[in-house]
């Protein structure tokens, strides 16, 4: 299966085995992370069937569509402050910043799975369609689970836009069997970076806590990174998938401040800390950072563990301005500049509103209520 993708060779595994990330046992050989997974993460054992994970009662998807706009209008306009994102669902978000614009893992797939039959289905649509994005300076990639990586959108993406895409250690390997050429392609260690040509913008590589792979067979063969997006003027943190590390402290001593953070918050359950931070995490790894005007992402479009679909902004709402957090909650589409601190606001639960008894908010999901155990997650 072509979506599936290509292990490394040649002088790109060379490059590979080169990191200090990289570790080759009798084991087998593979990217690791600088804190070991529980071993627990591992025990089949404690796993429940997958009829439990798929068949789970619970709220995993809204009763509605989301509120969206189309960001089109907005874009057509220059910044106020230079800085601005747009979170288009998941983990893709529009960032320009000082005149050139950032897209991070795009996915326009209707699944987040090798095939477009089945597996996790998107149930919030792209505002936008691919063909109307705007020029791009660069496409950033993190890791390359389904969610992050899809292959039809690559395929797409590389026909539309003369666009490099920048992304961790072997992942260039997809992207190559792909169609994508190897001069569009900038793969990146722990602390590299990558500089546009005649500008400022420099995108780095940086830890995170997480895991690769798109088989049963290539668990670890690329790496994944949080990734920092850089000029002189402004700096921008983007987590891709992580557990809670304590690498972030030393991204914020190279890096910080940031003016905006954008932190993975969804798809959490309490045994996946090592390499899925969900909300409460996610302010520790916020506050880690330094602070800044935090965008919650990896939420509100593929339903990928067992919480209900909006626990993640519900819990931040409620925990983020205890804790000093500055939050920004735009709708899908909706560009904001985080300058500019405009205040959250629970839109969301406009999708669930025609399935509500009573128009009482919807609590923040207990940890200690969610089974004690669930299978390895699915990105």
């Amino acid at each position: 299966m072509k979506s599936l993708g290509k292990r490394a060779t040649g002088l790109r595994l060379e490059r590979m085995r080169a990191s200090p990330r990289y570790l080759a046992t009798e084991a087998g050989e593979g990217f690791r992370n600088v804190h070991p997974i529980q071993p627990g993460l591992r025990d089949r054992s404690e796993r429940p069937s997958l009829g439990d994970f798929i068949c789970s009662e619970g709220r995993r998807t809204p009763a509605g569509t989301l509120p969206s706009v189309n960001p089109l209008d907005a874009w057509l306009k220059p910044t106020d402050t230079g800085l601005r994102a747009t979170w288009l669902g998941h983990s893709t978000v529009m960032i320009e910043i000082d005149g050139l614009r950032v897209l991070t893992d795009p996915v326009w797939g209707k699944r987040a799975s090798p095939s477009q039959l089945a597996g996790p289905k998107r149930f919030q649509p792209v505002p936008l369609a691919l063909k109307a994005l705007p020029k791009l300076d660069a496409v950033v990639i993190s890791h390359d689970h389904y969610d992050h990586l899809d292959m039809g959108t690559v395929k797409e993406l590389v026909k539309l836009q003369e666009v490099p895409f920048i992304t961790s250690l072997g992942v260039g390997a997809h992207l190559e069997a792909w169609g994508i050429p190897a001069e569009r392609i900038v793969e990146l260690d722990w602390w590299e970076h990558w500089q546009a040509p005649n500008s400022e913008l420099r995108i780095h590589a940086a830890p995170s806590q997480h895991f690769s792979g798109r088989s049963l067979t290539d668990r670890n063969a690329t790496l994944w990174s949080s990734i920092v997006i850089e000029t002189p003027k402004h700096r921008v943190f983007f987590s891709g998938d992580t557990g809670l590390t304590s690498e972030y402290a030393a991204i914020r001593e190279r890096f910080g401040p940031f003016d905006l953070v954008m932190l993975e918050v969804g798809a959490f359950h309490p045994s996946w800390g090592d390499i899925h931070l969900g909300p409460e995490n996610a302010l520790k790894a916020y506050q880690l950072l330094g602070g800044g005007a935090f965008l919650p992402v990896h939420w509100g479009t593929f339903s990928l563990a067992l919480h209900d679909w909006d626990a993640p902004a519900e819990t931040l709402l409620e925990l983020g301005p205890k804790q000093g957090a500055q939050l920004l909650m735009p709708r899908l589409g909706e560009a904001v500049e985080p300058a500019k601190g405009e205040p959250a606001t629970p839109w969301w639960r406009e999708a669930d509103a025609p399935a509500r008894k009573s128009t009482r908010p919807a609590e923040p999901q207990d940890p200690a209520k969610m089974p004690k155990a669930m299978p390895w997650p699915l990105d």
